[in-house]
């Protein structure tokens, strides 16, 4: 796929320059409707403090700005071997060269989406809805598919598009509202009625303050639909198994609701727009082709090689592509067999797995209950909701008295096998995975070592 990434490269910079242009005109056309005559170069000086502030947004926080108060925790291998196991075989099949991170948003909505802008920083996110409501085969397409956007570089392109088209929006409210509050300056040419040219500017201005956000968002959403079909193309080359992401992709278009965090500037990086995920005609304003246009393309492919998905494309689409190189340095590929392997997680299982990579303290009461303690909690014991009875919240302990505790090493008692989660004494909640054996472990928090030892035969 070098040659789709080069031409990726190629589109994006053309795009990404159309939205300079748009910004530039925008702010140089805006000072002259605002201040009058001469104030375009302050408006160009506007537009571009605006931009580098989205610029340093994005490079200092992308992750914040992609998720939009979503959440989330990022994953080792602990917590989902079976999960980390589809992201290592699709890094290899890929020949991405880091294995992407991997972040568990809590949400009941299936979905999914690749972000980061730079292999370092990797990252796929997954609600916890997709982990339960997949099979094996069907999480390994949505994993190939976000992989494929990794590989050819469309993370970076469509996270960079985004700052330029908020840079855009950003400009036009404050030209607007600074119109509306109060009004425009007027030069000396236009008291003399000499201002043909002003005149001119303004109408232009007056024009890229209302349609220059939607221009910039059809730019943006326009590319954002074809490489959806590349990533397509790279998921069913990766698995071998195009069935795979077609009914991952009518399960996650299936689905009732769309992820409580979907905004209008994250919903081009899911998977499947949740907005409009049953749409079956695509217009100048969809984020992502039709979804049941892409899960007849998949499943009309007689292989899983790039030239398969080019033939079943071009049949149900017209036109071409990827390009003629891709597909001649492309070997054919018979598809594989199922799996029929299930979930990776359950239900219970994923919501447990964020809560607990979140700082979440769990106390089991005897009723059946489990609490969730949250971080921050300051008290040493919780009450049952349900039952009323009070438990102690798991803590690591001195053997001394507290006056002297900070000079004496914590020590804590196990009680189970599995995970188990404890307060140091600086309040941080230290993770015990299934496969601990040491007799210590380092608080991320304080930095300080915890003495960890089992107290007779621990439960499951």
């Amino acid at each position: 796929m070098w040659e789709q990434i080069r031409a990726n490269r190629r589109r994006s910079a053309m795009l990404i320059s159309l939205m300079g242009v748009v910004l530039v005109l925008l702010g140089y056309c805006g000072g002259e409707m605002v201040l009058g005559g001469g104030g375009g170069f302050i408006g160009l000086i506007v537009a571009v403090v605006v931009l580098l502030a989205q610029l340093a947004i994005y490079f200092a926080g992308a992750q914040a700005l992609v998720l939009g108060g979503a959440g989330g925790a990022e994953l080792s291998r602990d917590d989902c071997p079976r999960l980390f196991n589809i992201v290592e075989e699709m890094q290899l099949a890929s020949g991405l060269p880091v294995t992407p991170k991997v972040l568990l948003i809590q949400d009941p909505s299936p979905n999914a989406f690749a972000f980061g802008h730079k292999p370092e920083n990797y990252t796929i996110a997954v609600t916890s809805g997709l982990l339960h409501r997949l099979n094996r085969d069907e999480l390994q397409g949505v994993i190939a598919h976000e992989t494929g956007h990794l590989k050819n570089q469309d993370v970076q392109f469509m996270m960079l598009a985004a700052v330029m088209l908020g840079s855009i929006a950003v400009l036009s409210e404050i030209i607007w509202r600074t119109m509306r509050l109060g009004g425009r300056a007027r030069s000396r040419s236009d008291s003399r009625g000499g201002g043909q040219a002003q005149a001119i500017l303004l109408l232009i201005g007056l024009l890229l303050v209302i349609l220059g956000p939607m221009m910039a968002r059809l730019l943006y959403f326009a590319c954002s639909r074809k490489r959806e079909f590349l990533a397509d193309a790279s998921a069913a080359q990766f698995t071998r198994y195009p069935e795979g992401l077609a009914s991952a992709l009518e399960k996650i278009a299936q689905a009732a609701e769309p992820p409580a965090f979907t905004n209008n500037a994250n919903t081009p990086m899911f998977i499947v727009n949740p907005l409009a995920a049953t749409a079956e005609s695509s217009s100048v304003f969809s984020t992502h082709p039709p979804t049941g246009k892409r899960v007849r393309i998949l499943r009309s492919m007689a292989g899983a090689a790039l030239a398969d998905y080019e033939a079943a494309y071009r049949k149900a689409h017209g036109g071409g592509l990827i390009g003629a190189q891709s597909l001649q340095s492309s070997p054919a590929q018979a598809k594989r067999d199922a799996s029929d392997e299930g979930p990776v997680l359950g239900r219970r299982e994923a919501r447990a797995t964020v809560r607990r990579n979140a700082g979440y303290v769990p106390v089991r009461c005897t009723c059946g209950m489990e609490i969730g303690v949250p971080p921050g909690y300051e008290r040493k014991d919780v009450r049952c909701v349900r039952c009323g009875s009070v438990w102690p919240v798991p803590a690591a302990q001195t053997a001394v008295p507290p006056v002297l505790a900070a000079a004496q090493p914590l020590r804590y008692t196990r009680r189970i096998n599995g995970w188990e989660s404890f307060r140091c004494g600086c309040g941080h909640a230290v993770l015990i995975s299934p496969t601990f054996s040491g007799n210590s472990i380092r608080c991320t928090g304080c930095g300080r070592q915890i003495e960890v030892s089992t107290l007779g035969t621990a439960r499951n």
